[in-house]
């Protein structure tokens, strides 16, 4: 977990899904749980060690469930955790700022 929490609940959210990286790993997520590879291909441009640690640290956060499986070749599975999950209205509003942005931005008016 992270600890020193900022006071601020803002600071607070932001501290736990700044990263470009987490964001994408928590949509991809919302739509079920995935595989290591799975993720890699869904998130262009993501190498395998940027994503290897944004793993870790989201399961660190509680935002994630990793699940290993006694296989032979192993088995891992990622899914969102009940808060992670929790986090899906704000990713949707993200998304929504961002399709309205994009088609209602004037770039002539900069």
């Amino acid at each position: 977990m992270i600890k020193n929490l900022p006071d601020c609940p803002v600071e607070t959210t932001l501290s736990l899904i700044s990263s470009r990286w987490t964001v994408l790993i928590l949509r991809e997520l919302f739509t079920g749980t995935k595989r290591f590879n799975e993720l890699k291909k869904s998130i262009n441009n993501i190498s395998q060690k940027v994503l290897t640690s944004n793993l870790r640290s989201l399961e660190d956060n509680g935002l994630i469930k990793r699940t290993v499986y006694a296989e032979v070749p192993p088995k891992v599975e990622y899914s969102l955790s009940e808060i992670g999950s929790s986090l899906k209205p704000i990713l949707d509003a993200l998304r929504e700022w961002g399709e309205n942005y994009k088609e209602n931005y004037n770039y002539e008016n900069k």
